[in-house]
């Protein structure tokens, strides 16, 4: 089991730049692939980032690469999203995730997904 809890969220103005952490309990943490999504009022949640638990490779969505970096700590049991030139399309509820069987190419994929924290907002205004 993972229970997982983000913070960090709050009021930004474009672009300026904010950290999200994930704080995760459970011995298992660092066998874990993890994950950011977001959801934006009246979208579905949508892959922003992930991280491997073994290699450290990192992905990507397309709309974000370049201004948002994933990482990890295994000791502190805490995944992090550095986000810098913020735009209004960024605000979002954020999630992160923790998952085992991903595969090579299912990092995007939701439904992959065994664990969820309860999302931070995020508001970017203009």
């Amino acid at each position: 089991q993972v229970q997982l809890v983000e913070s960090g969220g709050g009021k930004v103005q474009a672009g300026g730049s904010l950290r999200l952490s994930c704080a995760a309990s459970g011995r298992a943490f660092s066998n874990y692939d993890m994950g950011w999504f977001r959801q934006a009022p009246g979208k579905e949640r949508e892959f922003v980032a992930a991280i491997r638990w073994n290699t450290y490779s990192t992905h990507y969505a397309d709309s974000v690469k370049g201004r948002f970096t994933i990482s990890r700590d295994n000791r502190k049991k805490t995944v992090y999203l550095q986000r810098n030139s913020l735009k209004p399309e960024d605000t979002a509820v954020y999630y992160c995730a923790a998952g085992q069987a991903l595969g090579a190419m299912g990092y995007s994929i939701r439904a992959l997904y065994d664990y969820w924290g309860q999302g931070t907002q995020v508001t970017v205004s203009s």
